[in-house]
């Protein structure tokens, strides 16, 4: 069980400018001296990505990880990947957050917050920009999002407060635009001049109809559509829920057939080490390890628990699992033993030993997914079948 402190922090996290800090502040003792030369991971599949980026302070990993995928479709289907504007998507999440947030009489988690799907939605509704046309005024520096949250959120709450404010809307985007700066409605790429539709339309070139987001809850029926239950899932977007082998099954078929994978998971875990890039289920609980169990932990490659479905829901329903962190996985690779993981690319930039990926068990995986999302072909067809999905 996390510490009620952390699992405090990292529930309110979408509130707080600064829960991205103390996300990654929160993993810095996750770590052994001599993880990278204990283990020799051998690649197996390595799709392409694009180059590791750092969303720096801000909680926008979901958009990050999410336009990573993006940008890695655009390779598989043979084009020249884009570095896509990640702080583009997430402004314009941010306005349709404040909408719903208004509409709901304000019964809706604000801040940086997002899921896979956000993308997606933002892509088909906005269109899209490259890295060059919005910078987003480095939005994710320091303090910059505690910032743009206080006056926006200051907005919200008069909205729903007293009689109503017609002028909100107004005075909500402009805020936003003056702290990340206002969408341009033109703009030269490669010498031709596009908008973000005709951009997303031309260049980037995928049907957002072809993208599906998953999950796996013993409280809903499987092979059917449910809301995806986390703080952040503003819209109310609702996931195919599968069973549980099935998010191995599903993410394995993917990557052998090319395709990576936007991971929604719970990174806030004792098995989860940012600077060894490795993530595991310990066999033994953190609490009954001695204390050069806890030294050794990323020093090679250890035991783990079978995770069953009862452990994956219970550990979601008493906030064990919580969303907290969204990446890319790009691909799979052994062990010096033999034993898979997924190739997992962040954006926390390139400090840590693996110079921004990681190597994560398919048990973390399975265990701690709160949600994936990919194209529909990455699905094996039986699954499909299952799930309607033509």
């Amino acid at each position: 069980m996390k510490p009620l402190w952390l699992t405090a922090t990292l529930l309110l996290g979408s509130t707080i400018g600064f829960a991205q800090d103390n996300l990654v502040n929160s993993l810095k003792n996750n770590q052994s001296a001599n993880s990278a030369g204990s283990f020799t991971f051998t690649p197996v599949i390595s799709t392409e990505a694009t180059s590791v980026k750092n969303q720096k302070s801000s909680g926008t990993c979901w958009s990050y990880s999410t336009n990573s995928f993006l940008e890695s479709e655009m390779i598989r289907m043979g084009k020249k990947p884009v570095d896509l504007a990640d702080l583009f998507t997430a402004r314009n999440a941010y306005v349709e957050k404040g909408i719903n947030y208004v509409r709901m009489h304000g019964a809706l988690t604000l801040g940086d917050g997002g899921a896979c799907h956000d993308v997606i939605n933002m892509f088909a509704k906005y269109g899209a920009l490259p890295q060059e046309a919005y910078s987003g005024n480095d939005y994710g520096s320091p303090g910059s999002s505690d910032r743009m949250n206080k006056l926006t959120e200051a907005i919200l709450k008069k909205a729903v407060s007293g009689k109503f404010d017609p002028s909100w809307k107004a005075k909500y985007i402009a805020t936003i635009d003056s702290c990340m700066g206002a969408i341009p409605e033109k703009f030269t790429y490669e010498g031709k001049e596009y908008t973000p539709k005709t951009f997303a339309k031309e260049v980037v070139g995928i049907n957002p109809a072809d993208y599906v987001e998953l999950s796996s809850f013993n409280t809903s029926p499987y092979y059917e559509k449910a809301v995806l239950m986390v703080p952040d899932n503003w819209s109310y977007d609702q996931v195919y829920n599968v069973q549980m082998d099935d998010i191995i099954t599903i993410i394995d078929n993917a990557v052998k057939k090319g395709f990576t994978v936007a991971w929604a998971t719970d990174v806030s875990e004792k098995g989860f080490s940012w600077k060894n890039g490795v993530a595991y289920v310990p066999e033994k609980d953190f609490d009954s390890m001695s204390a050069d169990e806890k030294k050794a932990m990323f020093n090679g490659p250890k035991g783990e628990k079978e995770i069953t479905v009862a452990m994956r829901q219970a550990a979601f329903d008493d906030y064990e699992t919580t969303d907290d962190h969204g990446m890319q996985i790009t691909g799979i690779a052994k062990d010096q033993n033999g034993k898979e993981y997924y190739i997992v690319k962040n954006s926390w930039g390139a400090s840590n030993d693996y110079k921004g990926y990681l190597y994560v068990t398919k048990n973390f995986v399975k265990y701690k997914t709160t949600a994936f999302l990919l194209h529909k072909n990455g699905i094996p067809s039986d699954l499909r079948k299952k799930m309607s999905i033509k």
